[in-house]
């Protein structure tokens, strides 16, 4: 027990009377006031900027995304449609291989016919010359058998030298041109 002793004082720890917890309660007021004010003022534009700011954000990585998407797909069709170029590409090749084939064969029957027409057309030819000279030596054998014959007449040869000459002139004619 504490003994006061008259013109002593009590001090106290916090000093809390009536005017302190006013000033006190007046004081939380006004900050709750001045929160709300800068929480209208200053944290809901705030708010408002960075939730417009997350949407433009999500609504650019959606973007992309589908993008990414979309780049993927023309990669893979590309990719198709090269792969399909390759295999038209060979076709062609092959089919032009094929085409050029075909030609070289006929080509080469086309040259095979002229070639045989061409010897065809010389067989005839040579026959035909062949013809010509036969008949040629046939006009000369007549020329020289009327030159012979006249000579007998004129020379009144007896029949054994007419024998004569007639072997001799067809010895020197030959028998196969007179048989032709």
């Amino acid at each position: 027990m504490i003994l006061l002793t008259e013109g002593a004082t009590m001090s106290r720890l916090f000093d809390l009377d009536w005017q302190l917890l006013a000033d006190s309660l007046l004081m939380i007021i006004a900050i709750f006031f001045l929160f709300l004010i800068l929480s209208y003022f200053l944290f809901n534009p705030a708010r408002k900027m960075l939730n417009s700011r997350k949407d433009k954000i999500r609504t650019e990585l959606d973007t992309a995304k589908h993008a990414m998407e979309n780049a993927q797909n023309l990669k893979k069709e590309y990719e198709l449609k090269l792969q399909g170029a390759d295999k038209e590409a060979e076709g062609i090749l092959s089919e032009a291989r094929r085409k050029a084939l075909i030609s070289e064969n006929q080509i080469v029957a086309q040259a095979r016919e002229e070639a045989a027409r061409i010897l065809e057309r010389a067989r005839v030819e040579a026959e035909l010359e062949k013809q010509k000279m036969s008949d040629d030596v046939k006009r000369e054998i007549i020329v020289v058998a009327s030159l012979m014959a006249g000579k007998i007449v004129s020379a009144s040869v007896d029949t054994s030298m007419q024998n004569q000459l007639i072997d001799e002139t067809l010895k020197e004619i030959g028998d196969k041109t007179w048989l032709n």
